[in-house]
């Protein structure tokens, strides 16, 4: 097993003592730790720079009807840059802003994305984007799920619009259109968002749930 940098030692030791109280759980020994909401989770990372020891701070939330099997940040701040590790005197102080930052955005994130419709509300406001297809996917998404079906299928058409170059475009623009027709039917449309749900829990090997959108 290799051994754990001082770095990421003492980022653990401050993200322990921050966020483990609000519940969140670190993915493995890693330096990333999860906010689980059931159909939408907080990602909390503290990223090492890549030639050196050290730490930065980064947290979004992910809308897990993607589907995907990997996290993604769907939403997110990138909080702080990389400050790097000199010695331990020096980067205790450091690890303890970054938790302490990270706990109080983890805090904003359950305000400001409370319910389904907040989520809705927040993801409607962004404008689309060239080459951003995923906020119009989700923003689709959630309108339809909050009973929006003309924004729904505005943003979800907008999707279609992106150059399939790679598989995964052509894959969301295959899915767009099935969330367009099942805008109007409310149960269908919440059966096909807790399919998808528990699927990408399963995958990212998350606390199964019997309802996960019941949360929202």
């Amino acid at each position: 097993m290799a051994a754990i940098s001082p770095a990421s030692r003492l980022i653990t030791a401050a993200a322990r003592e921050r966020l483990r109280p609000l519940g969140l759980r670190q993915q493995g020994r890693s330096r990333i730790w999860i906010d689980d909401h059931g159909w939408w989770i907080t990602i909390v990372e503290f990223p090492s720079p890549r030639w050196s020891q050290g730490s930065g701070l980064t947290v979004g939330a992910m809308w897990l009807w993607q589907d995907f099997a990997h996290l993604a940040f769907d939403f997110h701040e990138h909080v702080r840059t990389t400050e790097d590790f000199r010695n331990e005197r020096q980067f205790t102080p450091v690890a303890a802003i970054l938790a302490q930052e990270a706990e109080q955005r983890i805090e904003d994130f359950r305000i400001r994305l409370a319910d389904l419709n907040s989520v809705a509300t927040t993801l409607i406001a962004r404008p689309s984007r060239t080459g951003h297809l995923w906020e119009d996917f989700n923003a689709g998404v959630a309108a339809a799920l909050t009973g929006q079906p003309e924004i729904a299928r505005q943003r979800l058409t907008r999707v279609q619009r992106e150059d399939p170059f790679v598989d995964w475009i052509t894959e969301a623009q295959q899915t767009a259109p099935i969330v367009s027709a099942l805008a109007q039917d409310t149960t269908a449309l919440q059966d096909w968002a807790q399919t998808r749900i528990t699927s990408c829990r399963e995958k990212l090997l998350l606390t199964p749930l019997p309802n996960p959108l019941s949360t929202a």
